[in-house]
């Protein structure tokens, strides 16, 4: 009897316990967080969830996106390093000097980018730093085609590069659009091959025009031109050269750079505008060089401080600081202390703006600049000169050696089957004359490195001591090469 009450003691201790634990944890422990928000103005409670706008409130880029990514090539490069060892032999350790440098085989350096097909034969716009001083260029499109590359001609200045690739079908290709057009906000897409992903297409927005980020190093005599699309469309290393088409499927710039400190896409890319990629691929296949026109003055941009020190009415333009002697613009009447307002109807309130609306003419044509003088707007017309202070159009040739050699054209390479060179195109006194060289020569390798450019041949021949290797072949096929010394 005692141990059944005892049990019944300790069923009923133990169910008041449970109880009382459950009324705890009930009111106490489990009791829900409240927040109490108050209104000042009747706002109406909304679900957490996303509909669908209505069909035509969001952008369609499925046709931008379908027309532009058969017409974006992955450029693969390869480029020929020499390499060399220290102390190649036990010898030169124990008893020799262990520091002596020996020359190994040559180490293949690869690198990776993207272009645009503007043609159906086959012409390729990209970056100058995705192929420059690459010894074999190979493009491989949307379908898997590989096609070896020729380069036609490259602006450092801008960044830009052309190439071509001999196809026996018609190929996809992109039309120019106008990158002047673009407004602030106007969707668009990148095309590229980031990371070696080959036809990815990333979404963004137009955030800002005409910027200058100074990367773009130039080359020799010739200023850089920067002058940058902005967007946030996600770009990354790899994207270099790809497209950035509008809406319509239409190619609005070449995409560059991006602002990084981790060296992936952080927010912010930079494209070459259409405008400069237009000019410089129609000089490079017409002349081999880009003619580069210049206005005729040195300018300053206008700043707030800058207005109110020098009485300006309007924080506007950029400000006349000196002109050129016989230049252009001295030519037709403007004046240090005007402030240039537009170029051919087009407002300029930066010195990228001003860069980028004169990239896109030649030396000898004529551009309607609006300035304000004392606050009052002028209007003058401006013969555009070259870098030599006169209207003619710049021949690509240079003086070196005794001999005048020049960048032959795309035509040229093809009738040869040659895919570099240069042409001696005048030999008088000098080593070239000497070794044997006749005029017309085309010289398309020195001591084994290809010349692509009249810049190559220079530096070479600017660098070398001793002896000189000149290899390459003459208009009717004849293949010949030359040694001869370089004295200092």
């Amino acid at each position: 009897m005692k141990n059944i009450k005892k049990v019944l003691g300790n069923a009923a201790i133990a169910f008041l316990g449970g109880f009382l634990a459950l009324y705890i944890y009930v009111n106490y422990i489990n009791r829900p967080e409240v927040s109490t928000i108050q209104h000042t103005i009747d706002t109406p409670a909304q679900f957490a969830s996303m509909s669908t706008p209505p069909p035509g409130e969001l952008p369609d880029l499925t046709y931008a996106a379908e027309k532009s990514v058969h017409a974006v090539v992955h450029i693969q490069t390869e480029t020929q390093r020499e390499g060399y060892a220290r102390g190649g032999s036990l010898y030169d350790f124990f008893f020799g000097n262990p520091y002596r440098q020996y020359p190994q085989e040559p180490q293949i350096q690869r690198g990776s980018g993207s272009g645009v097909i503007i043609s159906d034969d086959g012409f390729i716009v990209t970056n100058n730093h995705v192929i420059n001083g690459a010894d074999k260029i190979k493009v491989v499109l949307n379908d898997n085609r590989e096609y070896e590359a020729s380069l036609i001609g490259t602006d450092p200045s801008t960044d830009v590069a052309l190439l071509k690739i001999e196809s026996k079908e018609k190929l996809k290709f992109l039309t120019f659009g106008s990158s002047d057009n673009l407004k602030l906000g106007e969707w668009v897409l990148a095309v590229g091959n980031p990371f070696n992903l080959t036809s990815t297409v990333t979404a963004g927005i137009v955030s800002a025009k005409s910027r200058n980020i100074n990367i773009i190093q130039g080359s020799q005599n010739q200023i850089p031109i920067e002058s940058f699309i902005q967007t946030d469309a996600a770009v990354n290393p790899g994207n270099s050269g790809g497209a950035l088409v509008n809406m319509r499927g239409e190619l609005v710039g070449i995409n560059t750079a991006i602002a990084s400190q981790t060296g992936s896409y952080s927010g912010y890319s930079f494209a070459v505008p259409v405008t400069i990629v237009q000019k410089v691929v129609a000089d490079l296949k017409e002349f081999g060089i880009v003619q580069r026109a210049l206005l005729g003055i040195m300018y300053r941009e206008v700043t707030a401080d800058f207005a109110k020190e020098n009485d300006l009415d309007k924080i506007e333009g950029v400000y006349v600081a000196e002109v050129t002697e016989d230049g252009g613009a001295d030519e037709a009447g403007i004046e240090k202390g005007d402030v240039l307002i537009a170029i051919n109807g087009n407002a300029i309130n930066s010195g990228a703006q001003l860069k980028e609306q004169i990239s896109q003419f030649r030396p000898g044509d004529k551009v309607n600049v609006l300035v304000k003088r004392d606050n009052k707007k002028k209007q003058f017309t401006v013969t555009l000169r070259n870098t030599h202070g006169n209207t003619e159009i710049a021949k690509n040739t240079v003086e070196v050696l005794g001999a005048k050699i020049k960048e032959i054209t795309y035509e040229e390479k093809a009738k040869l089957g040659i895919r570099n060179g240069v042409r001696i195109v005048e030999i008088g006194k000098g080593q070239l004359k000497d070794a044997g060289i006749r005029e017309g020569f085309i010289i398309v390798e020195v001591n084994k490195t290809r010349i692509n450019s009249n810049e190559d041949f220079v530096s070479i021949i600017k660098k070398v001591t001793g002896g000189v290797l000149v290899e390459g072949i003459y208009p009717n096929g004849e293949p010949a090469y030359y040694v001869f010394s370089v004295d200092r």
